[in-house]
């Protein structure tokens, strides 16, 4: 089966591997990247989808999104992918042109242009996607699948003790999102942690893949080097994990659908996803939160995408 998907994005290291996924798997159609600040500001994370569209030889539009969160600004995580968001290596720009229509705009487009058909990648911050849902609340009912990487579903965060980047970084945004969208799928940063990838291995496939993982290799030496700081031999990517369940939703075990809210106030859970486990919220369930994804289906995509043997 064929994917018809638009990704919103804010490349980012994790989000190129993703990307990568994407275009080259052979059951996806990318009719889209929106683009949103994040890991870095919107103009490194323009500049780096459109450099990425080169490395791998396709033309897809790429949509600039909002350039800063809805109500309170936020740190990028820099010190994590370089302050160019591609690990500061220097490379040749694209000369390649971004689209002059705004991401929120073009994603309302795009939902009508592929009404029925969509599936949503949302790789970011929610801010773009929630820009959209304001201008049009009838958004969701043209969507086939809406899938997002974010949130701590038992509060273990990666940028506060309790929440994850995506969400901290916009957490109004991502009010809005949880809230106007019936159910969607979530793909979290404890689900991220539960499926690492031994870095000697992620290496060789580095090794073996051809001039993309060469690219990828040179653009993500930082980050890996971050992340083993932290986790020692285990590589972790948050975007490639959510982008496997995107092309191979079979792999998936769900945990099942919750009620999930996002904390807005406080200075120690700000941006935290507070889950109602037990359903003592009357409120419908509004996310199927994702459990555990075959390892060994995770890796045969991240092969794919680097062209390793």
């Amino acid at each position: 089966m064929e994917h018809t998907l638009l990704i919103d994005t804010d490349p980012g290291v994790d989000d190129a591997l993703a990307l990568l996924m994407a275009l080259r798997a052979p059951n996806a159609r990318v009719v889209g990247l929106t683009i949103a600040a994040g890991n870095v500001g919107l103009q490194h994370t323009v500049a780096n989808a459109l450099k990425l569209l080169d490395v791998v030889d396709q033309d897809v539009p790429v949509y600039p999104g909002c350039a800063q969160p809805l109500v309170l600004p936020a740190l990028d995580a820099a010190y994590v992918h370089g302050r160019d968001g591609f690990g500061d290596t220097g490379y040749t720009p694209s000369s390649r042109q971004a689209s002059e229509e705004h991401a929120a705009i073009a994603l309302l487009r795009l939902s009508h242009d592929y009404a029925g058909e969509l599936t949503l990648v949302m790789l970011g911050p929610l801010t773009n996607l929630a820009l959209a849902l304001r201008l049009d609340p009838s958004l969701p009912k043209r969507i086939k699948r809406l899938v997002i990487m974010g949130a701590a579903v038992n509060a273990r965060g990666n940028i506060t003790p309790s929440a994850e980047f995506n969400i901290a970084f916009d957490p109004e945004a991502a009010h809005v999102v949880f809230n106007a969208w019936p159910c969607f799928e979530l793909v979290d940063w404890e689900a991220t942690l539960a499926h690492p990838i031994p870095r000697p291995v992620f290496d060789r496939w580095l090794q073996q893949g051809d001039h993309v993982a060469q690219f990828y290799d040179a653009i993500s030496l930082q980050t890996r080097e971050f992340i083993q700081g932290i986790f020692g031999e285990d590589f972790h990517s948050a975007d490639a994990l959510a982008m496997a369940a995107v092309l191979d939703p079979d792999a998936v075990t769900w945990a099942g659908d919750y009620r999930v809210d996002i904390e807005l106030g406080g200075n120690l859970y700000r941006g935290a996803t507070r889950v109602d486990w037990q359903g003592r919220d009357a409120r419908k369930a509004n996310v199927r939160i994702a459990a555990r994804i075959d390892s060994a289906k995770f890796a045969s995509l991240l092969k794919m995408a680097l062209a390793a043997s």
